[in-house]
């Protein structure tokens, strides 16, 4: 039989599911933690069940007299001390980890357009794979202006910035970013100095016959794993110590400071900025400025090793969507008298995990 002495009375009071205490449509709160007795205890606990005949145990609480009714099913799962706290699905906890070879021995996860269009099992496991392994690649889909805006509806809506709702990667006369020259750039996340950043990126490529160009991705949550276990004062450091990113030019001004490791209140792996291009001038004393920039070179030096990035070639038609708080990208110089263009956007990722959890509410339902 289920104990409820564990049970803080504040906490199995906030969580009473009768209709008193929620919206029975939407299942929202219709008190205020205030609005509770201060002297809240639990009166009775007898055994009961719901409406749906499922075992339950009924509460008496005093000294009002509420009476809450907790399926068993709930009190299992939920009861401090029955389950370990569950992650918001954003924590290295949630993910599967990984480098070239691991990920080679699982296959590649690309989902093929027509198929992710119109049938939701694709589609799940596409959307799955972003969150778990941090990056699909969509192949087939329409070799068209603007349609990786199309791609990023299919499981959200599109986060506009200072550089529109969607952005040119080609060669520009007058670029007021490098990714938009020939320039090989290193594994980096995008839009560091952005608070918040954006969660998702997604790049389609319309056509890619320069010499040159080829694409690559890191498991920056793996790389930040493996620094911890190399060199845990490094490690330490890259989470503690702010980093001020910024991106100016003639319309925009952005800043954020951030570490360029960042944990949840567990100490959890959650986020990594990582771009040397954004990178200002960190103010500190001497000594924290020196442990800084080795264990900055440590980590910069760790996401180089050829066994963490995954290269690969984007071809007409690929779209790639992959998590920008998590994944590096880069790629390899190219000819900028070749024909190299791709077109991308942001998005978020609760728009992408909502979206997935909808799909298997249906699929569970079918």
């Amino acid at each position: 039989m289920l104990s409820l002495a564990s049970a803080p009375p504040l906490w199995l009071r906030d969580n009473c599911p009768c209709s008193g205490c929620r919206n029975p449509r939407n299942g929202q709160k219709l008190f205020q933690i205030t609005e509770l007795p201060a002297a809240l205890a639990v009166g009775s606990v007898q055994d009961t069940t719901t409406a749906d005949g499922d075992p339950a145990r009924e509460v008496v609480w005093a000294p009002d007299g509420h009476r809450s009714v907790y399926p068993d099913a709930w009190l299992d799962a939920h009861l401090p001390g029955t389950a370990l706290a569950p992650g918001d699905g954003r924590t290295e906890d949630d993910k599967d980890l990984w480098d070239v070879a691991g990920l080679t021995g699982r296959g590649f996860p690309e989902a093929d357009w027509a198929a992710y269009t119109t049938d939701d099992a694709v589609r799940a496991a596409a959307l799955d794979s972003v969150l778990r392994l941090g990056f699909v690649l969509l192949r087939g889909v329409p070799v068209r202006d603007r349609q990786v805006l199309d791609v990023a509806r299919t499981f959200g809506y599109v986060r506009e910035t200072n550089y529109g709702p969607l952005f040119e990667v080609r060669v520009e006369a007058d670029p007021n970013n490098l990714a938009f020259t020939g320039a090989r750039i290193t594994p980096h996340t995008d839009n560091p100095y952005r608070d918040p950043v954006p969660t998702l990126q997604l790049l389609h490529c319309l056509t890619n016959a320069a010499q040159g160009g080829d694409s690559g991705l890191v498991d920056g949550f793996h790389a930040a794993s493996l620094l911890r276990a190399e060199d845990p004062e490094a490690y330490r450091i890259l989470t503690r110590v702010p980093v001020p990113f910024a991106f100016a030019d003639d319309r925009t001004e952005l800043r954020a400071h951030r570490p360029l490791i960042g944990t949840d209140p567990a100490g959890r792996i959650r986020e990594i900025r990582f771009n040397n291009r954004s990178i200002g001038t960190l103010h500190q004393p001497a000594d924290v400025l020196d442990a800084f920039y080795a264990a900055y070179r440590r980590f910069g030096e760790l996401l180089l090793r050829s066994e963490l990035q995954l290269d690969f070639r984007l071809t007409p038609g690929d779209c790639l969507v992959f998590d920008n708080t998590r994944l590096l990208h880069a790629r390899t110089a190219f000819a900028e008298s070749g024909d190299r263009h791709l077109q991308g956007a942001y998005a978020d990722i609760d728009g992408l995990a909502s979206t997935l959890a909808v799909l298997r509410r249906k699929e569970s339902t079918a």
